[in-house]
């Protein structure tokens, strides 16, 4: 019994301390985002400057945000593939949009800019200058439309 009950003060030691550094915001260099995150960052923001890079350290995950001076930001996962891209002062740069979502708004909305984008597991969100909003499924097909 009395094993037991050490075990469960222990684990609850654990969790406490666990969830105390869960959710944490922690400012970082951009040398210390996982490589893909870096090579986004080069490739496509070359000529922004980056003005804050945070981790957040999730209970069993990290998410990376990096903000530029021109208020631009990139949030990333863990590996470092981007999730969401936020261009409302400038616009998302084209060689991050899939070919076949970006055909789709030139169909559809030919003077449209790209100024937000998001991704999951299940879709693709994309936020353009006229306000108009689309959503894709992961085959790249068009799945709605809110104005």
């Amino acid at each position: 019994m009395k094993e037991k009950m050490r075990l469960l003060v222990a684990l609850s030691a654990i969790c406490f301390s666990m969830s105390a550094t869960a959710g944490r915001d922690k400012p970082i260099n951009v040398e210390e985002l996982p490589p893909t995150a870096q090579q986004v960052i080069k490739q496509h923001f070359a000529n922004q400057k980056v003005a804050l890079v945070k981790v957040d350290s999730e209970l069993l995950d990290k998410e990376y945000n990096v903000r530029f001076l021109n208020g631009d930001r990139v949030e990333f996962d863990r590996n470092g593939e981007w999730e969401e891209v936020d261009c409302k002062n400038s616009q998302v740069p084209t060689a991050l949009v899939p070919t076949e979502i970006a055909r789709k708004i030139d169909d559809l909305y030919p003077q449209a800019k790209v100024l937000q984008m998001s991704r999951d597991r299940k879709e693709y969100e994309v936020k353009l200058s006229n306000r108009v909003k689309l959503e894709f499924d992961t085959q790249f097909r068009l799945a709605k439309i809110k104005d």
